[in-house]
């Protein structure tokens, strides 16, 4: 059987940019992680933001809360500044992510976005531009 992961991540200029779908398993989760701090490698030492795209995201099982915990731990001391994330409105969704990601928010800034232009006209607002958003419409 051939893995297809759930997600995909890039980097534009300043900005880790990752997007996530369908139901998460533990194991997503600690693939995700991998991936992500890998990608992240040429930011760590600056100040740098992310965008997570999660309309296509259909939330995971309890044991990704805690590797997500600890990544996004990962990702604030090694120089994560702003963090927008994209999805439509989802009372569910919005639980799940607030129980991974509320505990340590006022280490840096989340905001939560409908639509993906208004998360990198945000970023932008705080210094972190990109080239490539119309990448988004293709992906």
């Amino acid at each position: 059987m051939k893995y297809h992961p759930k997600f995909k991540i890039w980097l534009d200029n300043k900005v880790l940019i990752a997007k996530v779908q369908g139901s998460w398993s533990q194991q997503n989760a600690e693939d995700f992680a991998r991936e992500l701090k890998a990608a992240a490698k040429p930011l760590l030492g600056e100040d740098w933001a992310s965008i997570i795209l999660l309309d296509s995201w259909q939330l995971g099982v309890p044991g990704i809360e805690p590797i997500i915990k600890d990544l996004v731990s990962w990702k604030i001391e090694r120089g994560l500044g702003y963090s927008a994330h994209v999805y439509w409105p989802s009372i569910v969704k919005e639980f799940q992510l607030d129980r991974m990601i509320k505990d340590i928010a006022g280490r840096f800034k989340v905001q939560k976005f409908e639509h993906p232009d208004q998360a990198f006209e945000w970023l932008a607002s705080k210094g972190f531009t990109t080239n490539n958003q119309q990448k988004l419409a293709i992906d």
